[in-house]
């Protein structure tokens, strides 16, 4: 079973956690929610578990933080929808692992009965063929966002426009991994390796 959840990243001198938007949660929450390691400059990560997060939450964090942030909404840590806002209001998206969003994102015909046996037809490998030519053609966009957010966040420009694509591209296993991979590329400062548990 992998991760299903959000990825939540924003830049605070204070713990995240502290956030407003999270003070209603309950306090159960702690439970939920996994801290990365920290990335010098205050950028920090929070994994939460299913459910704690909504889609209006990012902007009360962007307005929080004073900061630029995103969030991946996650699902079984092989497809993500990740989603960047600045501090004008201007956002971007972009799915990672595409060619597992493109099998999740394909329309079935409305007059499928099983949709178990019309995975195994020509006509479904097609419409996931139409899907992720769709999403593919979405990626220089999808780049170019990402590039203007990471560049209102005040992060280095170090990242190359194909470079982005390239990730936008990939395939991972484990979507988080990308997730802080794209994160790297973009000239976010990279988190110090975490120490050996004594």
């Amino acid at each position: 079973m992998g991760f299903s959840g959000h990825l939540v990243f924003a830049r605070s001198e204070r713990p995240l956690l502290e956030a407003p938007l999270f003070n209603s949660t309950g306090p159960g929450l702690r439970d939920d929610v996994h801290e990365w390691q920290p990335r010098p400059g205050g950028w920090q990560t929070l994994q939460l578990e299913q459910g704690i997060w909504e889609d209006e939450h990012l902007s009360i964090l962007v307005e929080w933080t004073g900061a630029p942030a995103c969030v991946a909404d996650v699902s079984d840590s092989s497809i993500a929808l990740m989603t960047g806002l600045d501090t004008n209001g201007r956002r971007w998206q972009a799915w990672l692992n595409r060619d597992n969003a493109a099998a999740l994102l394909v329309e079935e015909p409305e007059d499928v009965d099983d949709v178990s046996l019309w995975i195994a037809t020509p006509e479904f490998d097609e419409a996931i063929g139409r899907k992720r030519a769709e999403l593919d053609a979405d990626v220089p966009a999808d780049a170019e966002g990402a590039l203007m957010w990471a560049s209102a966040a005040g992060v280095a420009a170090a990242a190359h426009q194909p470079r982005i694509e390239e990730l936008l591209r990939a395939q991972e296993t484990f979507v988080e991994e990308l997730f802080d991979a794209l994160l790297d590329e973009l000239g976010f400062p990279e988190a110090a390796p975490s120490a050996p548990q004594p």
